[in-house]
């Protein structure tokens, strides 16, 4: 039966080397099909990761509550100088913290934006005043020196940690750390300097944030230094802003409880504010959406990359059908010599396969250089998983053996005295 086995194999191998340029054209229909699939479902999985992982830096155990300015009569917008009171007030994060069981961490910030400066060199900031465990929240990781402590927020000391683009463009030659700089009127000593950090701000856009112009400084030093109003003078007219928080976090101790936290804190801030001057963003929302696009953004490229496929079987298809013919009389001397209706499908399935098992294997080899030259060249990160190699392949040996059962059946059902009378 081996030897049976091995004389088919033989036989196949030999009806595709006998036209050798004919068999690579078959190949590369399937090689390009399994490249392809392997190629976009490595970009669709490093898109995915990409995304999940911003998502997941703000926290999936967070729910997030940000001021939001809320629209403005076109009398009020028409004022030269008006003061605008909106966002989240230091009485939501108390009533919060008192109010919600699970709410384990409560982190507010507060946004200034003003210049920065060291000597001659000048750079836009945020001033980001927080408290010391903002950092540990956020997963945020220090370049150099150190984050705020408890001691700064006590006494409202005036020290700040930077932004990597902020230290970058204020100390392209210098160590940052140790030095005083300007953060508009107010002198800041800087004790230390953060990793780049870009995330996803929440929004229905999903909007990139990056942070890496923020300067984070004690919460209490900014309320002290800044007070409560800031003041914005462009054209001719002063706009001044009362915004006590413009952020606040809430850190839920179980993942299963953080949804139905995020709605009750919802309805408090309903009964609280008049109008609708803030935004609360749930991550692990965000994150079962991101999972959820995932699946429908891979099974879209995988369609697109399986007509591919169906085109490289297609071509297999046909030139099997024209070797059928061209191999009529062939197949009539195997049948006179006692070949069965098995054999000679056997037969012509081995060689569909060798056309498909070919074009995988290389295209095996191609779709995996791609997403290496896309990240090579463009920075963009891919993922290729053992799934998409062997589900790329198993199809192109499944479309081979598909596609090679009927010229095989073709070629077994021929009358053997018809075949041995063709030319």
């Amino acid at each position: 039966m081996i030897a049976g086995i091995l004389r088919t194999f033989q036989l196949g191998l030999r009806g595709v080397a006998r036209h050798g340029l004919r068999s690579l054209l078959t190949c590369l229909g399937v090689l390009f099909g399994v490249a392809s699939v392997i190629a976009m479902l490595s970009i669709g999985e490093g898109l995915s990761h990409d995304v999940q992982s911003r998502i997941q830096a703000l926290g999936s155990n967070n729910i997030l509550v940000r001021s939001m300015k809320p629209p403005e009569s076109t009398s009020a917008s028409a004022e030269r100088s008006r003061l605008s009171v909106y966002g989240i007030t230091y009485e939501d994060a108390k009533r919060i913290k008192n109010t919600l069981p699970n709410a384990e961490v409560v982190v507010p910030a507060r946004a200034i934006y003003v210049d920065a400066r060291f000597g001659d060199k000048r750079a836009d900031a945020r001033v980001m005043g927080t408290v010391p465990w903002f950092g540990t929240t956020n997963r945020f990781y220090l370049n150099d020196g150190r984050f705020l402590t408890d001691l700064d927020l006590e006494a409202k000391k005036p020290v700040c940690v930077l932004g990597a683009t902020v230290a970058e463009t204020l100390f392209p030659l210098t160590e940052p750390v140790g030095q005083l700089i300007k953060l508009g009127t107010q002198t800041f000593r800087v004790v230390g300097v953060m990793e780049p950090r870009t995330v996803l701000t929440g929004d229905q856009q999903g909007t990139l944030e990056d942070l890496s112009s923020d300067v984070y400084a004690p919460i209490t030093t900014v309320r002290q230094f800044w007070g409560e109003v800031v003041v914005k003078v462009s054209s001719g007219s002063r706009d001044m802003e009362r915004v006590e928080l413009h952020q606040l976090q809430v850190r839920v101790e179980e993942l299963g409880l953080v949804e139905p936290t995020a709605s009750v804190l919802k309805e408090m801030l309903e009964h609280a504010h008049a109008k609708r001057d803030y935004e609360v963003v749930v991550p692990l929302s965000l994150l079962r959406e991101a999972e959820r696009q995932k699946r429908i953004f891979n099974l879209v490229l995988g369609s697109i990359a399986f007509i591919s496929l169906l085109v490289g079987g297609i071509g297999i298809l046909n030139v099997m059908l024209a070797t059928v013919t061209e191999r009529t009389r062939e197949i009539g001397v195997r049948r006179a010599l006692g070949a069965k209706r098995r054999h000679i499908v056997a037969q012509f399935l081995v060689e569909t396969i060798v056309l498909a098992g070919s074009g995988g294997v290389l295209g095996i080899g191609v779709g995996v250089a791609i997403p290496f030259l896309i990240e090579h060249y463009s920075n963009f990160k891919t993922i290729i998983t053992t799934a998409s190699l062997v589900l790329s392949f198993g199809i192109s040996v499944a479309i081979g053996v598909v596609f090679g059962l009927y010229p095989a059946w073709r070629a077994a059902t021929m009358d053997p005295v018809e075949a041995l009378r063709h030319d």
